[in-house]
């Protein structure tokens, strides 16, 4: 049994509900601090829940919720600006029962999690924020901005990509890197836009990319990548109107084939302008007792379709590593050994993509003739699905390796 008994987890979203559920699975006393409020609606965004992060919640019994919450994505057809198809991949491999990976609102998916908490009797706080820490050699105090005091054996930081418990904890570490990309994205009902339900349409436009998926009940979720070499000041992308954007919006996929812009005029408002922000490095993810896992220690470009599941993963390794090591120290130590060459890879592969979604009229060109070959081989074929293929065995020794 691992020496430590009790953990504060600073976030409820996605890492730190699923840190929760390990960890409680673990044998581990766990509260959680939430900084949103529990009826806090966030309906803006979606994302991709890949297989290995749905596998992950089933080794910590928590997938059931989730899979009910979304609807499965097995594939993505890529396109150029003049419709032209470049090639189909698989969002990643089916697992043994024929679940593929999942689309989701990031708010259904934190409600599902939340929900898994709430059932095994975890308690949440919501509407509280970290505002300071104070780690001794056998404790974590956390002081909250309604001037109350938590304690416990360890404190796990999932408080996100703009995380609090990193820069408490972990001074000097790298800021958030802008990516070159802004984006948002909506929900147009009543189209069926030449796509079949279930599989994504990424369109690599003549000036910016465009990605659309339809869902049960004929409702198109898209997303937009635009390109803008200068990070945004803060507050500059918010003091645009929402008729501006559209503006801007006709005028970029002016020249492309494919739905677009019937999509977006279908659509009654869209998720605020934000820039596409990555944690591509960090040293050390821990300190003494505490440590920080998902975005708040290695947030990939939404480009990766593995943000969700690589949080889930950290949260079903730290759990196994708490219980199976001496102390703390050697159970963070490990955590990070085991997840760091597998995040930074899968945050190297997205940001290559990246770089294609917005390239000059040689890099165009030169993108659309290579894409349909490479998409084409078995190689890349089998890449796609490296990344989902990840499995975590709860009864497993980690120190063993894993698969």
């Amino acid at each position: 049994m691992t020496a430590a008994r009790t953990a504060l987890v600073i976030g409820g979203g996605v890492a730190g509900s699923a840190a929760a559920v390990a960890l409680t699975r673990a044998g581990i006393e766990v509260r959680v601090v939430e900084a949103r409020e529990r009826t806090d609606p966030d309906r803006g965004s979606f994302l991709t829940l890949a297989t290995n992060g749905i596998d992950a919640l089933r080794a910590i019994e928590a997938g059931g919720r989730v899979l009910e919450a979304g609807f499965p994505t097995a594939a993505m057809t890529l396109r150029s600006h003049s419709g032209k198809r470049l090639g189909t991949t698989s969002t990643g491999g089916a697992l043994a029962d024929g679940t593929v990976s999942q689309t989701i609102r990031r708010a259904d998916l934190v409600s599902a999690l939340q929900a898994e908490v709430e059932a095994r009797a975890i308690e949440i706080r919501y509407g509280r924020r970290l505002v300071g820490l104070d780690a001794g050699p056998r404790r974590v105090r956390a002081e909250l901005d309604d001037g109350s005091v938590a304690e416990a054996d360890l404190l796990v930081g999932a408080d996100g990509i703009y995380s609090t418990v990193r820069r408490l904890a972990l001074p000097g570490a790298p800021e958030p890197a802008y990516s070159g990309l802004v984006t948002t994205g909506g929900y147009a009902p009543g189209l069926t836009p030449g796509s079949p339900p279930g599989d994504y349409e990424m369109i690599f436009g003549k000036r910016a990319f465009f990605g659309f998926a339809v869902a049960p009940g004929d409702e198109a979720w898209w997303f937009v990548n635009l390109p803008q070499r200068r990070e945004p000041a803060r507050g500059e992308l918010a003091a645009v109107s929402e008729a501006q954007w559209r503006a801007r919006f006709a005028e970029l996929y002016a020249d492309d084939a494919g739905p677009a812009l019937e999509i977006i005029a279908a659509t009654a408002d869209f998720a605020p302008m934000t820039p596409i922000q990555t944690i591509p490095r960090l040293r050390p993810w821990s300190s003494g007792r505490v440590i920080v896992i998902g975005d708040a220690a290695h947030a990939p470009s939404p480009t990766s379709g593995q943000g969700a599941s690589l949080a889930i993963e950290d949260a079903v390794v730290l759990a196994m590593s708490l219980r199976d090591r001496n102390s703390v120290e050697e159970a963070f130590a490990q955590v990070e050994t085991v997840r760091r060459p597998r995040v930074e890879a899968i945050i190297r592969m997205a940001a290559r993509i990246n770089n294609n979604k917005a390239p000059g009229p040689v890099g165009r060109l030169v993108r659309d003739a290579v894409l349909p070959r490479i998409l084409g081989s078995a190689m890349a074929q089998n890449g796609a699905n490296k990344a989902s293929e990840h499995h975590l065995d709860w009864a497993a020794d980690l120190s063993q390796g894993s698969r």
